[in-house]
């Protein structure tokens, strides 16, 4: 198969930022692009704008629409295609395709998506990484005939859209939690319903902080659960996991049981407060930033964790929080006296039973999700060897 080097097919055109202390360069009509616009693949917005003598009096430059984009600065591995006109700035490139009849573009943005991790094993630098142009430009891209180039392209456009829609079926279904919270109990902040606000401590009978004691990374009777498995809108990430022995004393006061509340009182402020229920029928241990709460007969866990995770609750959670050296604390106490609504606890069984049937269904997703993220990830490592 003939190859090319990236530089022989696109010419690369960099950016700039105009100086901030200018307000004539900033809010103005065009779209100015920079690494925090790189969310996803297309892109149709930007953070920011400048104006057309912010364009002129600075080394940014104007990126037609339909062209391929890429971070040579932070966010390395990242590829995006503009859906409009963008200026973009100097930690940005553009790769503006020489000859259509050479490379199709739809083939180049997937070559250098599947290209993302070796891209970023490249980058440079203490503590920003960042490639040079000369390693870009050098980047060897196969050649096949054009007709297969668009047949790949398509292929790759088809199952990546599988896997699309799987991420927005997952966040549908936190979008439907929300909203049943709401159709079932009302606005925590309004509470139009007038049940009788009480506190956590009302509804609670345990509450334990997590052990402190050094995991290992491999070796371990439990997996530990630490702040970062606890997701900002209530789910267990179990990715990225830790292991720890405990002796029999131990296990009363450090494992997590299902049912079990999970509570992380130490993060950064708009993170601190993450609530989750363990749904799982092994145990876990569970980490010192984290507290772990069982409730009484009056309340449901699943009430209580979607209370906390709602809007009003975690605005609360936000002003009850003490912040030391960039992190912020809400402790066992202060947990407890939080105030909350308190409607019949058949209600909350009710909506628990509608949650687990939720995460049932989720889990099937979250498969799902895999699965198709594990096909474009075959299927681009065998189009780019030549085997489609």
């Amino acid at each position: 198969m003939k190859k090319a080097f990236l530089g022989d097919l696109v010419q690369i055109i960099g950016g700039g930022t105009p100086r901030r202390d200018n307000p004539a360069y900033w809010d103005g009509n065009i779209p100015w692009a920079t690494v925090k616009d790189f969310s996803t693949t297309r892109l149709s917005k930007t953070k920011e704008s400048i104006t057309d003598q912010g364009v002129a009096e600075s080394a940014t430059n104007v990126i037609p629409a339909g062209n391929i984009i890429v971070p040579t600065r932070m966010a390395l591995g990242k590829v995006a295609i503009n859906l409009l006109n963008v200026a973009i700035n100097q930690d940005l490139k553009a790769l503006l395709i020489k000859d259509y009849k050479r490379v199709d573009r739809g083939y180049l943005f997937r070559f250098l998506l599947s290209k993302s991790s070796y891209i970023e094993s490249y980058g440079k630098g203490a503590t920003v990484k960042g490639i040079r142009i000369k390693t870009l430009r050098e980047l060897e891209i196969p050649l096949p005939p054009l007709t297969k180039q668009k047949r790949i392209a398509t292929i790759l456009d088809k199952a990546d859209e599988i896997r699309r829609k799987r991420q927005q079926a997952i966040k549908l279904t936190d979008q439907l939690l929300r909203s049943v919270f709401l159709d079932m109990f009302g606005d925590p902040l309004t509470n139009p319903n007038g049940w009788p606000l009480g506190s956590i401590r009302d509804l609670v009978r345990d509450v334990k902080y997590g052990t402190s004691k050094k995991a290992n990374e491999a070796n371990g009777e439990f997996p530990l659960l630490r702040m970062n498995n606890i997701t900002y809108t209530g789910n267990l990430d179990l990715t990225n996991l830790k292991y720890i022995d405990l002796n029999e004393k131990e296990k009363e006061k450090y494992l997590v049981k299902k049912g079990d509340l999970l509570f992380n009182r130490t993060n950064s402020k708009e993170l601190v407060g993450k609530t989750t229920v363990y749904s799982r029928d092994k145990p876990v241990a569970f980490a010192g930033y984290l507290i772990r709460v069982r409730s009484n007969r009056k309340s449901n866990p699943y009430y209580i964790s979607s209370y906390l995770n709602s809007k009003h609750g975690k605005a609360t959670l936000i002003n009850m929080c003490k912040s030391i050296i960039g992190m912020a604390n809400i402790n066992a106490q202060e947990l407890q006296d939080m105030k909350i609504l308190i409607p019949p606890v058949e209600l909350q069984n009710r909506y628990s039973d509608f949650v687990k049937a939720l995460m049932r269904k989720k889990k099937h997703l979250t498969l799902a999700l895999w699965q198709s993220t594990e096909l474009l990830a075959t299927l681009s490592q065998r189009a780019f060897r030549g085997e489609l």
